[in-house]
């Protein structure tokens, strides 16, 4: 598990020098925000129409294998470009290909990775090691961020998808020697009847359908994707709200949002070492974090100074790294082993739509109501519709009925029941 961080590390501080030198590259080629939206968009179009797919893949085929060639072919797509990038060939079209080829493998890379992390622990510890993921992320974030600078200002922009093409690499050459530790897979029986052996059969039949179905039918689940859907649509997409509020209202600069930005970033990792200790996170516990985020955001919006912001910025991010950690152990722990993998597709589908539709809606809000009305609304949605939603269940909850034995009965029904 620690040589699985260490590559995780290695591996998200590449990516984020990639991405942060990327968008600088495709306004360098076509001079056109508007080409930078749709690069992005193009590298996520995969996940909404092809994660089922990935997801099957990853309950079908080794974890390790899979993993391993995945991370191997990402770190081709990073060489291809920087060898383009460094030769003066790389033009908008090959780009928009590379990124689209980029999305089509993260499809099956992103399940992959996070499931094979859960395999180095014991099934106890699965939470903590998503906690530890989250960390690693945070840390690859603010590292890879810090090293693109110095690393595109001092050997080019090639030098950036080279070094995380170098990453993918460490990355597939750390996971043959990777081992669980023990207990950390469920033990089945060698010897079974053939009863048993069909009933096993269909149960891990590898079928899209099947992961769709388990979703649907799960209640806490879908609970889970409405709480995350109205969250990451009114209450998450600070890169944007929080700008337009420092940039405007509140009269600051780029170095101002810069500051707020490492205050999130800072929260963020305090966030994750909280979630990490998390043993049993639950959806009622995602639902009362994601609305005390709302309510953050709320007295955010309303900040009369940045010094008051900066504040407030802190246990936000903080809230928001907690409750992303408990309801990822939710979504990789409920389903059964051998649905993971296709739960995960249905998940990064939902969630690349809110990707997509979230920051358009927001930026329309933005438009009607200004940095702080949309700040205001959006943390009252996200705390409204999530209090609404635990009072339902609450109120739907079975309360227990005891039925007194009567004369004649006949006494531990239930026993003689499992037993015939």
């Amino acid at each position: 598990m620690r040589w699985w961080s260490l590559a995780n590390f290695v591996s998200n501080a590449g990516t984020w020098m990639q991405l942060t030198v990327q968008n600088l590259l495709v306004l360098q080629i076509t001079g056109s925000a508007a080409a930078t939206g749709l690069s992005m968009s193009v590298q996520a179009a995969p996940a909404l129409f092809m994660s089922l797919l990935g997801g099957a893949a990853v309950d079908r085929w080794p974890r390790k294998l899979t993993a391993a060639v995945s991370q191997a072919l990402l770190g081709a797509i990073a060489f291809t470009t920087a060898v383009l990038v460094a030769l003066d060939r790389l033009d908008m079209a090959s780009l928009m290909v590379l990124a689209a080829l980029t999305g089509v493998v993260a499809t099956v890379d992103g399940p992959a990775c996070a499931l094979l992390g859960n395999d180095l622990v014991p099934l106890d510890d699965v939470p903590s090691a998503i906690g530890v993921g989250a960390l690693v992320h945070n840390a690859g974030r603010l590292a890879g961020a810090a090293l693109a600078g110095v690393t595109v200002g001092v050997l080019g922009t090639a030098s950036a998808y080279a070094a995380n093409g170098l990453s993918f690499l460490f990355v597939a050459a750390v996971i043959p020697f990777l081992r669980p530790a023990p207990g950390a897979v469920p033990v089945i029986p060698a010897q079974r009847s053939a009863p048993e052996r069909r009933e096993r059969q269909r149960d891990e039949d590898m079928t899209i359908r099947q992961g769709l179905l388990f979703f649907a039918r799960r209640p806490r689940l879908v609970a889970l994707a409405a709480v995350t859907g109205v969250s990451a649509v009114f209450g998450r997409n600070y890169g944007l709200t929080l700008a337009v509020l420092v940039t405007g209202p509140l009269a600051g600069g780029a170095g101002s949002f810069g500051t707020v930005s490492t205050v999130l970033a800072v929260g963020g990792i305090l966030g994750a070492v909280l979630g990490a200790r998390l043993h049993r996170p639950s959806v009622r516990l995602v639902g009362i974090l994601a609305a005390m985020g709302g309510l953050l955001q709320v007295a955010a919006a309303l900040s009369p100074s940045l010094a008051v912001l900066l504040v407030l910025v802190l246990p936000m991010a903080v809230v928001e790294s907690v409750s992303d950690t408990a309801g990822t152990a939710v979504l990789q722990t409920d389903p059964p082993a051998h649905l993971r993998g296709r739960v995960l597709g249905v998940w990064s589908s939902i969630g690349t739509v809110w990707g997509l539709g979230g920051p358009p809606a927001l930026g329309l809000l933005m438009e009607l109501a200004g940095a702080r009305g949309a700040l205001v609304t959006g943390g009252l949605v996200v705390a409204g519709s999530i209090g609404a939603g635990l009072l339902l269940r609450r109120r739907r909850t079975v309360t227990a009925v005891t039925v007194r034995t009567q004369e004649g009965d006949v006494t531990g029904r239930e026993a003689l029941s499992t037993a015939a």
